[in-house]
């Protein structure tokens, strides 16, 4: 096993039995399902909508090598620059070039998993740059020096005491503040990060070929500031999240938020296609779009589990899965957590590394179920292992104990070779420890079925 799939058992294991961390989250994803609930209840077809959905993304992965051109001319024509970024460490030295260009000392950047899958904040802190994150949860987990919990709600494993507790530390607010005054107080210390930062960086939602724009979509609002007031604006986006026309956010947005949230929109929606205008009075002087590859041809070379590039990052997923309810987002050490997460990694980081996260699932079908683009997670989950043992990853000794297993099962005559004591026994002896020290072995029976059955008279 390898050191990754050794701490994630351990911490999964620690996760699971923490009774106040089990009651956070539990009671977040509560809240998040009522919603959610009421918002799909808006939708006159939701079926025929992520059944849409999951054509235009088929549609799209099929034709990226036309779409992400058609996008770099268009966003081009209205003087914008696109630079391709094969990996994290492209990405980040391009932001790096970018920045001492104009001597910039200080960033501030709006919600981005990709820029927390490249490591940026620390990347930039490490060449002497300041980063300050614009959204409430990824500042509070900036605060703590975490990463986000969740792909849509970063600090959702935490509680309000908890967040009371760690800006009473940080800012001197009342211990007992309450989240409106908390909320205040964020706001007061982020508005003078606007109007000082030399450039802002977010993500993107969607990137649009038949207008060259990117699209953003927030709830407060930190996004339309950080690329708003700051001169130059560098929005870094993974190659898959392009769509082929400016009329499928009239589909794609609405799924998002609803499946993100519960809402029918979130409150801010913007496109943005290029700097500023000569008639237009506010914007960036310069932009740029990075468009991230970082693994992803490998998984479009997958043709079975592609479909985990069509992927809209609207964690209903996450929330659905049984497994991540109990162990939680900070568990699977990776930027995508949960199921999509766990289909996606292996192919982007190695699936050497990470084979193990397509163990960690009951293979229920819930995920699969909430999907907005109808992506067959459970199923990617068994190719990710299929894949995993046909590239040899498998200890030998799983080999040949289901080996053993086939041998047994072909034939009724070794299956009652053994009587359920000697069974029980080999359980204990070989089984006791994976099946876990908080769980009793079942016990076999003394005889089997088909030995009952003949004394029965049954054949």
């Amino acid at each position: 096993m390898s050191t990754l799939a050794s701490e994630f058992v351990s911490t999964s294991e620690d996760k699971a039995f923490d009774l106040d961390h089990r009651r956070i989250i539990n009671n977040n994803i509560g809240k998040y399902d009522t919603a959610v609930l009421r918002g799909l209840s808006r939708f006159s077809d939701l079926e025929n909508s992520k059944r849409k959905a999951h054509t235009i993304k088929w549609k799209v992965m099929e034709n990226l090598d036309k779409l992400l051109p058609e996008f770099e001319s268009n966003f081009q024509r209205r003087g914008g620059k696109v630079i391709w970024a094969n990996d994290a460490a492209e990405a980040n030295n391009e932001v790096l070039n970018i920045l001492r260009k104009v001597n910039a000392k200080n960033v501030i950047k709006s919600k981005s998993m990709v820029t927390e899958e490249i490591h940026l904040n620390e990347f930039l802190e490490h060449n002497g740059i300041e980063t300050v994150e614009s959204d409430l949860g990824e500042y509070i987990v900036q605060l703590l020096g975490q990463r986000p919990y969740h792909i849509v709600t970063p600090a959702m494993h935490l509680s309000k005491e908890d967040i009371a507790r760690l800006f009473n530390e940080k800012f001197d607010t009342p211990i007992d503040a309450t989240p409106e005054q908390l909320t205040l107080k964020a706001r007061e210390l982020l508005r003078e990060k606007y109007t000082s930062a030399d450039v802002g960086i977010t993500g993107g939602n969607f990137l649009i070929a038949d207008s060259g724009s990117i699209a953003l979509t927030e709830n407060e609002g930190n996004a339309r500031l950080t690329t708003t007031f700051p001169k130059i604006h560098i929005a870094i986006v993974g190659i898959e999240k392009i769509i082929p026309s400016m009329a499928d956010l009239d589909l794609f947005w609405p799924l998002l938020a609803t499946h993100g949230t519960g809402q029918n929109l979130t409150v801010y929606n913007t496109i943005l296609s290029g700097p500023r205008q000569p008639n237009e009075s506010d914007g960036p002087e310069e932009m740029y779009v990075i468009l991230l590859d970082n693994g992803r041809t490998n998984l479009l070379a997958q043709k079975d589990q592609r479909q985990g590039l069509y992927c809209i990052r609207c964690g209903a997923c996450l929330n659905a899965c049984p497994v991540y309810k109990n162990i939680g987002g900070h568990t699977y050490e990776t930027t995508y957590s949960g199921p999509i997460g766990s289909i996606i990694t292996p192919h982007m980081a190695g699936m050497k590394e990470f084979k193990h996260l397509s163990y960690a699932s009951s293979l229920c079908g819930k995920c699969t179920e909430v999907c907005p683009v109808k992506i067959d997670i459970h199923k990617m989950l068994l190719l990710n292992r299929r894949d995993s043992v046909n590239a040899g990853l498998n200890p030998r000794s799983e080999g040949i104990g289901w080996k053993g297993w086939k041998m047994g099962m072909m034939k009724r005559k070794m299956m009652d070779m053994l009587g359920g004591g000697l069974k029980n026994i080999l359980l204990k002896t070989f089984f006791k420890k994976s099946w876990g020290k908080h769980r009793d072995l079942p016990g076999v029976s003394k005889q089997s079925f088909s030995k009952q059955w003949t004394e029965r008279g049954e054949n």
